[in-house]
């Protein structure tokens, strides 16, 4: 009977010890603005845990605010980098940070924090596989509240909220049932487009879906941990 506990306890400690290893607890940086993040670190990634709210590159270059819907498209159609709030309301931007077109995001003069990058679609790939997959990392990685119908647990501190798009023409959509994140990876076609991957959580269901966007769209931006290879 002993040896049966000290069997169980062992593996009880075990895997503790695992879980211990393979999640970690927050840090926290500051973009050029001074905005402060924390993290969340799961596995082998740590990853910003709130959407990037920032209006300069690195170099302190400002990126172009787009308010009206002629200038955002405008902004596109020139290949530009610009940001907005959604409705241009900056209370929005407390809550879920501002929306990026992809040319701010590809931006040679960086627009992640200092020793972080916009993820790939393959960064997402491996967070989605490291919580066992499509079907049930969304729930993982939703907050607890801000959701109008499905919440989520919020497993690893990700605390992903539905902060909603813009198009390419500059229409505000699907604030509250849709969280969309820009990934720094272009689909490999046999004809060159525009369309860029994204990472996208429904607010009616708990699965991760994988979209292609125009990269003239207004995407919420998500970092994570890594060195520019630029």
């Amino acid at each position: 009977m002993k040896t049966t506990a000290v069997k169980a306890v062992s593996g009880l400690v075990f895997l503790f010890l695992l879980g211990s290893s393979f999640f970690v607890g927050a840090q926290s940086l500051k973009d050029f603005d001074g905005n402060e993040y924390q993290t969340a670190k799961y596995g082998m990634q740590e990853w910003t845990a709130s959407n990037l709210n920032v209006s300069c590159f690195l170099n302190g270059d400002s990126i172009p605010q787009a308010k009206t819907n002629q200038q955002w498209a405008k902004a596109g159609s020139e290949g530009k980098p610009a940001w907005c709030y959604f409705n241009n309301d900056p209370e929005n931007g407390k809550k879920y940070g501002k929306l990026y077109n992809w040319y701010a995001i590809n931006d040679k003069r960086g627009l992640a924090p200092n020793g972080y990058l916009v993820p790939t679609n393959e960064n997402w790939r491996i967070l989605v596989k490291n919580l066992l997959g499509v079907d049930v990392a969304g729930i993982k990685l939703k907050s607890k509240t801000g959701w109008k119908s499905k919440n989520g647990t919020d497993n690893i501190k990700f605390a992903a909220l539905p902060g909603g798009y813009r198009d390419e023409m500059g229409a505000f959509k699907e604030l509250g049932t849709k969280g969309q994140w820009w990934s720094n990876s272009e689909p490999v076609e046999v004809k060159k487009s525009n369309l860029i991957y994204a990472f996208v959580l429904n607010d009616f269901n708990v699965q991760v879906t994988y979209i292609k966007m125009k990269k003239e769209c207004g995407l919420s931006v998500r970092c994570i941990k890594g060195e520019s290879k630029k």
